[in-house]
């Protein structure tokens, strides 16, 4: 069995964040601070096309590789040049090998 080498280097610049809850007005809100920078491969491919009630709509996706991390999880966001982007599904520890991590990302949008 071949090992898994990445395609592209781990060169883009990010910052990891993850969720705290604070309690406000009696329900949780969560907040994500940064942990650390990490570097990582950042591929778009334009976005990926939905369609809603007949309407088409490009949303902001990519598919990031980077170094094996635990706490990259689902609940994390990653900050590539100043924009947000939330971890779809669970990362993919590649071979089990604890060595390189693959996941999908969408852009966070509005604040409200």
């Amino acid at each position: 069995m071949k090992a898994y080498t990445p395609n592209l280097p781990y060169a883009v610049p990010a910052e990891l964040m993850t969720p705290s809850y604070e309690k406000v007005k009696g329900t949780n809100k969560k907040i994500f601070t940064k942990v650390d920078d990490i570097y990582i491969s950042f591929k778009t491919f334009g976005g990926t096309e939905t369609q809603d009630n007949g309407v088409i709509a490009v949303e902001d996706t990519a598919t990031v590789e980077t170094w094996y991390r635990p706490d990259i999880t689902s609940a994390s966001r990653i900050r590539v040049y100043g924009k947000d982007y939330e971890v779809l599904g669970t990362p993919e520890n590649i071979n089990m090998a604890n060595t390189y991590l693959k996941f999908k990302v969408k852009a966070v949008k509005g604040g409200a």
